[in-house]
């Protein structure tokens, strides 16, 4: 369901587009908070025009078809967003890890959360260089706090880590 208001929201905000369009705009704004490829766009598009919250318009160059989201389309996105309660559900490899960590010796624990520590620096990095639309903005902002307190974590667990050198 979230993939279809992601797109929902994009043909929102960005205006027609094709299936396409709608891939590329999808990994640069909205894949910071929501995964797709290709393979779950386009036949969510298809199953999206059957059931009439979008428009598939005619095929052009390519046998691209644009789409655009009908009435129907806009009403079903904002009741969603107005009576959907949001699930935080959270499927996490660096949890995982985590949570195995004390299988690990010291030396290999501590390379494992260096290597988590890493990949916390180069999201935050990423997404300090984002330029938010107002479309974005409040779901950069909360990237931003996740990325800050995951680094202040990973730290803390070093720490930890090397201090248990005993």
């Amino acid at each position: 369901m979230s993939l279809r208001m992601a797109l929902l929201g994009l043909l929102s905000v960005k205006g027609p587009a094709s299936g396409y369009d709608l891939a590329k705009k999808f990994e640069i704004s909205l894949n910071h908070v929501w995964q797709a490829g290709h393979t779950q766009i386009y036949p969510e598009l298809v199953k999206m025009a059957a059931d009439g919250l979008v428009d598939a318009g005619s095929e052009g160059a390519r046998g691209r078809k644009t789409y655009t989201i009908t009435p129907e389309g806009t009403r079903r996105l904002h009741e969603w967003m107005i009576e959907h309660a949001a699930v935080g559900v959270t499927r996490s490899e660096v949890a995982l890890q985590a949570f195995m960590l004390p299988l690990l010796g010291r030396d290999d624990a501590i390379a494992v959360m260096e290597r988590i520590r890493a990949g916390f620096q180069r999201r935050l990095a990423m997404l300090e260089g984002q330029s938010p639309t107002s479309f974005g903005v409040y779901a950069l902002r909360l990237g931003l706090a996740q990325a800050r307190v995951s680094l202040q974590w990973a730290d803390e667990v070093l720490a930890e880590l090397r201090d248990s050198a005993g």
